[in-house]
């Protein structure tokens, strides 16, 4: 089982485009980068955990459903009676999103005695991303929570860069990525926060990393592994929704992993890394088809494409 942990939240997608000044209707879906990894690993065949928490409110019961609908287990989300659901008001411009994301909410309250119940013997594996840093007491759950779980298992991490949430605080924001970047062992990270990193002095190349997948949007990905370097091109389709398809990438990528028997071993050859690569931005790309950030198809429908034989694995 893979676990993940951070946000799950209530994305309001705009039903029109343009600046959210304008926007008459918003769409209510599930969202929050780490619920988006486990429930595309889900779909992709592969058990998965959320450890998060939600508010003790109707938004917290829609998505607790949702995920068991998807076959995520909740065994790990907690209710907040004090801090509500966390939410999101999503504008998308030319199918690219834009988000306003909101504070004080039940997923920056996790505590230590929230995990506490957390049996890590469960996982093969536990991703993470950066949205928790942003905000105490969820900050420090996150890191002594990671820093023990590491000791048993490997860790992934999604830099996903969200500078609306640490504005005045951009130094602390790229230390505790520092910090996120030395405990994991796959690292995922979209071009343009590379390059941000870079002009901050931060380079991801002197980190001790088992895999690096350097996602680039239309450009398709790059994937690094113990000095081999591979570059994926994307796949070429008509996006309605982009919301979400980094982490649809990110799910594809530890789910052709755990298929492949590579949890606890990362030896990959060249080809083994093209196969992960492609299957990664052909899921990416297909999860652009859908409005809302749940938008990775289930297995069934991949394997109808006449894409996957090209992709070779055998999931």
């Amino acid at each position: 089982m893979i676990f993940a942990i951070g946000e799950i939240l209530i994305d309001f997608i705009a039903q029109q485009e343009g600046p959210l000044k304008d926007v008459r209707s918003f769409e209510k879906h599930a969202g929050g980068a780490p619920a988006n990894v486990v429930v595309g690993l889900s779909r992709l065949g592969v058990p998965s955990a959320l450890i998060s928490k939600v508010g003790a409110d109707p938004f917290g019961d829609f998505l607790v459903e949702k995920l068991k609908g998807e076959g995520v287990s909740t065994e790990y989300i907690r209710k907040d009676p004090e801090k509500h659901t966390g939410a999101v008001f999503v504008q998308l411009i030319g199918a690219k999103p834009e988000f306003i994301l909101y504070d004080g909410v039940a997923y920056f309250n996790i505590r230590d005695e929230d995990v506490s119940s957390v049996d890590i013997k469960k996982a093969g594996l536990v991703h993470f991303g950066s949205v928790l840093f942003a905000r105490e007491p969820s900050r420090s759950t996150a890191f002594n929570f990671l820093e023990d779980a590491r000791r048993h298992v490997p860790l992934s991490y999604d830099v996903n860069i969200r500078l609306d949430l640490w504005k005045g605080r951009e130094e602390e924001m790229l230390r505790d990525i520092e910090k996120g970047l030395r405990i994991a062992s796959i690292i995922k990270i979209g071009d343009e926060e590379m390059r941000y990193l870079g002009e901050h002095g931060i380079s991801i190349e002197d980190f001790d990393f088992s895999l690096l997948a350097v996602t680039k949007g239309s450009r398709g990905s790059t994937l690094t592994h113990e000095g081999v370097e591979v570059n994926i091109p994307a796949y070429e389709v008509q996006p309605v929704d982009t919301t979400g398809a980094g982490d649809a990438y990110m799910a594809a990528l530890l789910a052709a992993l755990w298929h492949l028997g590579k949890m606890e071993n990362f030896e990959l050859s060249r080809e083994e890394l093209k196969r992960i690569g492609k299957f990664a931005n052909f899921v990416a790309a297909l999860s652009t088809l859908r409005k809302g950030a749940w938008s990775v198809p289930k297995m069934e429908e991949i394997k109808k494409s006449p894409f996957f034989s090209e992709i070779g694995l055998l999931l």
